[in-house]
């Protein structure tokens, strides 16, 4: 039992940590790059100040609703398979970083109909937040932990 409450303050702690990276980050570009401009900011990449209707890096983009919705559902189900989880190793970790980089979109969709965007990267990426950059590695380790022979599961102990 006691394993489990720890991978939740774990898993909460990651989701404001993401949370509020993204929130500062995100406010501080609205505040000091007017929307549409660009600017070098290390070599190959740029702080851009764009909006995002879609869902990460601009997929989806004319969706509307039906994105909110879809998020919505997927961190429900993220929740409903932690909950079941929650003793496995490391399993905190990628749902910490799932939850935290949704709600920071969420909120921006909240306050603006979109998200805001600004990691620019060569070669027509598209442009991106924190909170995209965190769920995709999020998703990445949940992959990595799910496909682990015992489905990350170590009998509660992390080590």
């Amino acid at each position: 039992m006691r394993q489990g409450a720890l991978s939740w303050a774990k898993a909460a702690l990651v989701a404001i940590l993401v949370f509020a990276l993204d929130w500062v980050s995100k406010r501080g570009v609205e505040s000091s790059i007017v929307e549409g401009e660009e600017r070098r900011f290390l070599p190959g990449i740029e702080l851009v100040h764009t909006r995002n209707r879609g869902v990460a890096f601009g997929l989806f983009a004319g969706a509307g609703d039906l994105v909110t919705v879809a998020i919505a559902v997927a961190v429900i189900a993220l929740l409903i398979y932690f909950v079941r989880r929650s003793r496995s190793r490391w399993i905190w970790l990628p749902a910490g970083m799932l939850i935290g980089g949704a709600l920071g979109n969420v909120v921006d969709r909240l306050r603006h109909g979109a998200v805001t965007d600004f990691i620019k990267l060569p070669l027509g990426w598209p442009p991106f937040n924190l909170a995209d950059a965190s769920i995709t590695i999020g998703v990445l380790i949940f992959a990595l932990l799910a496909s682990q022979p015992t489905g990350g599961q170590d009998g509660g102990q992390d080590k």
